[in-house]
């Protein structure tokens, strides 16, 4: 390592680890609290990830109040629980009206607040205690928040303005969240966080990324946002920055070559930010010691194993063989699905390109928004087309659409106040919904292969579906046949095939499993597993890759043996997986592996 990052040495009170899903904001926001509390601060780590795994990176079960961290005197860490945020949120709304109005009354509220925006305004409640009441965080020196992916973090900040803008301008009294004394008590604070947020003095924005185009775009698309929302304080961690130690290995050549490339292309205004560099490390960022390692001192070189475990004798099967199954459906939906970074728009698009090679009429889309799809096809390839649901585009498509079918019947008071309740918030929460829904309908004409957001968001998307109906109700008259076929459609196996794609490392692995309990409570079972990036096959000689690559064997076997059936192993590619050509060989790349 280098100098002590910038964020460090000058540290703000509040520090806000963001970016693209998969750079390594938990190990970084983790490893920068553990270095401050070694200056004798006193630190509260914060994570605002609905899919959050910071207790398997600390090694301790947390709560949502802060719990003191073994080993680490002086840090605290705590997560938001978004289902228990929006629990004591219904009951804090409900209850001053019960015993007061009608039982059918207090039922009818209820049901209007267990909707997945309820959910999200809950967890951004206690969120804003955090950032905007100075006493609940008062005997801190600093509070850490460990963000979820981008697309949730953009909205999350934007949020306080938003919800301010609808306070201010709503006359009803009312709202998709129920009466808005509930929102009206919290304006205060909102404003505070709107104040903290912008202070420089106070808050440091640490965009995470990678040495790599995609990673690196997205961090740009946020630094961008950020600033126009007055957050300017901005300060970029590269994390992964590898430096070949082997000459004689190509893979280790091109992976070294690639971050310069990618850095060399990042934006302008990227490259302006003060910039901390992160080494490509052979450990795992699991674990005070490990975490410790990352901004105390030098890094020392792993003592490098033997590779004696490793045989090639197991066979998996390839992703072409995974597409075999899929084609003989004819049509239908395929989804991938996992933690942010793992590889879920690459799976996707190398499956999209095979269908389409093969013949069959294929659409490729996605609920991310931070989508790559386009470009990562890149190219024309007969019979496949693309899309994203722009959360923007399908926000103003179904605005206009409820007040054309409404608007009819109304006179000009009650359009104002459909008009009005629109503008809330949750109106896009709907929208993508129910574009999602369409995008699935789809897929009874031919094949459909959806790039899903990171877990958090998609569980949301899922989730709402009940919910849904009762949003959808107070603004149409009917629920659309897409959406009330959405559920059946994804939990029959013969049209719709999940796939979880995850990295052969401990926190993707454990969170891809945890994602597939909570598909098949939901009734979904999912189809295969895809460990993508893996290091822990033949062909590798620097002593990093090779030692990196051993570490992965425990993950690869957990997944064959306990979590599926069919698995799928991808290998780190030397040429970015980009364009049809390249797509279509990593679908028909065979690996074959035993872990003993």
């Amino acid at each position: 390592m280098g100098d002590t990052p910038g964020f460090l040495t000058k540290a703000t009170r509040v520090l806000f680890f963001t970016g693209k899903g998969g750079v390594g904001k938990t190990s970084l926001s983790c490893a920068a609290a553990i270095a401050l509390a070694h200056q004798n601060r006193r630190v509260l780590l914060v994570s605002t990830d609905p899919a959050s795994n910071l207790d398997e990176v600390l090694g301790v079960s947390l709560s949502s109040q802060p719990i003191a961290i073994p080993g680490v005197p002086g840090l605290f860490a705590l997560n938001i629980d978004p289902e228990a945020a929006a629990k004591a949120y219904r009951e804090r709304v409900v209850g001053p009206y019960r015993g007061v109005l009608p039982d059918a009354a207090i039922t009818s509220m209820e049901e209007q607040l267990s909707g997945a925006c309820t959910v999200e305004i809950a967890a951004f409640d206690e969120f804003t205690k955090l950032l905007g009441d100075p006493k609940a965080t008062d005997p801190f020196d600093h509070i850490i928040f460990d963000t979820a992916p981008t697309g949730h973090t953009l909205r999350l900040l934007k949020l306080p303005a938003a919800w301010t803008g609808f306070i201010a301008s709503n006359t009803t009294g009312a709202s998709c969240l129920g009466p808005l004394s509930g929102l009206q008590a919290q304006q205060a604070l909102y404003e505070s966080s709107l104040r903290i947020l912008s202070d420089p003095s106070v808050t440091t924005l640490v965009l995470v990324s990678r040495p790599e185009p995609s990673a690196l775009v997205e961090a740009e698309r946020t630094r961008v946002e950020l600033a126009e929302m007055g957050l300017t304080n901005q300060q970029l961690a590269l994390n992964a920055v590898f430096v070949a130690r082997s000459g004689n290995d190509p893979a280790a050549r091109a992976l070294e070559q690639r971050g310069k490339e990618a850095l060399a292309g990042a934006p302008a205004g990227l490259k302006a930010l003060v910039r901390t560099e992160v080494p490509f490390l052979p450990f795992a960022l699991i674990g005070i010691s490990n975490l410790s390692r990352v901004f105390d001192g030098e890094i020392r070189p792993e003592v490098v194993l033997q590779k004696s475990g490793v045989h090639s004798s197991r066979v998996m099967a390839p992703l072409a063989t995974l597409v075999d199954e899929i084609e003989s459906m004819r049509r239908g939906v395929v989804m991938t699905m996992g933690k942010g970074g793992v590889g879920k728009t690459t799976v996707a698009a190398a499956i999209a390109v095979e269908l389409a090679h093969r013949g069959h009429p294929v659409h490729v889309s996605t609920t991310d928004p931070a989508a790559h799809v386009a470009a990562t096809v890149e190219g024309a390839v007969p019979g496949l087309s693309t899309s994203r649901i722009d959360p923007a585009v399908e926000t103003r498509r179904y605005t206009a659409q409820v007040i054309a079918k409404s608007a009819p019947g109304l006179d000009a008071q009650g359009l104002a106040l459909l008009e009005e309740d629109l503008r809330s918030p949750c109106t896009e929460e709907i929208a993508v919904f129910r574009a999602f829904a369409e995008t699935v309908a789809r897929g009874e004409d031919g094949f459909v292969v959806l790039d899903t957001a990171p877990t958090g968001h998609t569980l949301l998307l899922l989730d709402a579906t009940e919910a849904y109906h009762r949003d959808v109700l107070r603004t149409m008259s009917d629920v659309p046949e897409s959406v009330r076929k959405l559920l059946p459609r994804l939990r029959d196996p013969q049209f719709t095939k999940v796939l979880l794609v995850t990295l052969p490392e401990a926190t993707p692995v454990h969170e891809a499993a945890r994602l597939q309990s909570d598909l098949r409570r939901a009734g979904i079972e999912p189809f295969a597993w895809v460990i993508n990036q893996s290091f822990a096959v033949d062909g590798f000689r620097d002593s990093v890759l090779v030692d990196r690559g051993l570490r992965e064997i425990p993950y690869i076997d957990e997944v064959r043996k306990d979590m599926s059936s069919r698995l799928a192993l991808i290998p780190w590619q030397p040429e970015p997986p980009v364009g049809p050509d390249r797509l279509r060989e990593l679908a028909q790349e065979m690996t074959a592996t035993r872990m003993e």
